[in-house]
């Protein structure tokens, strides 16, 4: 879900500042740097996204860790052998694996709409026009 909305934000950004990258490109700017400027952006959005979620998630995770998630007693009554409370492990490989494959995740769907820009003529976009 979360790449599907820097997905969508680069795309509302591209579709709204085509104006200003024409502009860039008018100026001399070559295409290749306005897609690593607009990767960039979503890489930096995906960051942004994941020092909230760690703010939020590494306290929920350290206390399911330690207090456990209970299940409900009608597990005691089935056919399986499970305790009532579940205590999961979370390393901090975990935490590593997880970033690494954010950010390539990020770079990969940000990459995907900037992609557009290479055909983008300047001319047409200062004019507001986008094939």
């Amino acid at each position: 879900m979360a790449l599907l909305a820097v997905f969508d934000t680069q795309v509302l950004s591209i579709f709204k500042r085509k104006k200003e990258m024409g502009t860039l490109m008018a100026l001399g700017m070559t295409k290749t740097n306005v897609v690593g400027l607009i990767t960039l952006e979503g890489c930096i959005t995906g960051l942004l996204g994941f020092v909230a979620g760690s703010i939020y998630g590494i306290p929920l995770l350290t206390y399911l860790a330690n207090n456990g998630i209970e299940l409900p007693r009608m597990v005691q009554q089935s056919q399986f052998a499970l305790g009532l409370i579940f205590y999961p492990k979370y390393g901090i490989g975990l935490y590593f694996l997880t970033a690494i494959i954010l950010f390539i995740s990020v770079i990969i769907v940000s990459y995907l709409p900037a992609r557009k820009i290479t055909k983008l003529n300047p001319n047409d976009a200062l004019k507001g026009k986008m094939k």
